[in-house]
């Protein structure tokens, strides 16, 4: 607690208490102050485990030294040596008391031995469990992480209603398509009245032929033919009359 009030105290100072808070750094933090306490508990059980060993080891020494007295005390009694016999078998007396707390002593610790190695194999079970929970939430971490960048990125995307626009180019394109429509029209009429008019010329020029034919038959032909004869519109069509009124002239002479 005073190691995480220090990061916290240390993060503030230096302005990186959010990277702290950083859910990624969180459960790689509390992995490691997992296991930092499973090395620190698997040590006390070392030492434990130690302590147990030494007092077995001098339960035994005891055993055997009381073992020791007792035979002595009988070696001595059947010697025919009484007080040597009870002086060995009083500090055998001793020496049993002595092995009684060691004993009781021992059943403690091999009694917290035991639930020293159960905590163990139970921390070793939290461990594993806790790293696989830590492992499944920084993949669920970064697939939120990877969500938001998505939704950021969508964010950024330009979904407005073009309708309008459309609309606006499909009318302009109506109304310059109705124009040429127009221009097209326009430009047919105007040619379709040059073509009457060349038609009308070339009915008013086969009328006035009729008419010059009809003159000549009535001898009629030096009646003037300026007042009747229709206004050409080029110059090549007016030639061209001229040039028949003297043909036809000149066989009315020769007649």
């Amino acid at each position: 607690m005073l190691k995480r009030m220090y990061r916290y105290l240390r993060a503030l100072i230096f302005g990186t208490l959010d990277k702290l808070e950083n859910p990624e750094i969180i459960l790689d933090e509390a992995v490691r102050e997992m296991k930092e306490n499973q090395v620190k508990n698997r040590e006390r059980a070392v030492q434990a485990i130690t302590q147990k060993n030494n007092l077995q080891a001098m339960v035994d020494r005891e055993e055997k030294v009381a073992r020791d007295l007792e035979a002595k005390a009988t070696l001595a009694l059947q010697q025919g040596n009484r007080e040597l016999a009870r002086t060995l078998l009083r500090e055998k007396g001793t020496r049993d008391s002595s092995l009684a707390q060691l004993k009781a002593s021992l059943a403690k610790a091999e009694e917290t031995v035991e639930s020293i190695k159960t905590a163990i194999r139970r921390e070793d079970e939290t461990i594993r469990v806790k790293t696989a929970e830590a492992l499944r939430l920084k993949t669920a971490l970064k697939q939120s992480q990877i969500q938001i960048e998505i939704n950021k990125a969508l964010e950024g995307f330009n979904f407005e209603d073009t309708t309008q626009s459309f609309g606006r180019a499909q009318e302009r394109i109506q109304s310059m398509r109705s124009e040429a429509d127009a221009r097209a029209e326009i430009a047919s009429t105007s040619v379709n009245a040059r073509l009457a008019s060349l038609d009308d010329a070339q009915v008013d020029m086969e009328a006035e032929k009729a008419l010059q034919d009809l003159e000549a038959k009535l001898g009629m032909s030096n009646a003037p033919v300026a007042a009747t004869t229709p206004a050409v519109s080029t110059a090549s069509q007016e030639s061209d009359i001229d040039r028949q009124l003297r043909e036809l002239e000149q066989k009315l002479n020769q007649q």
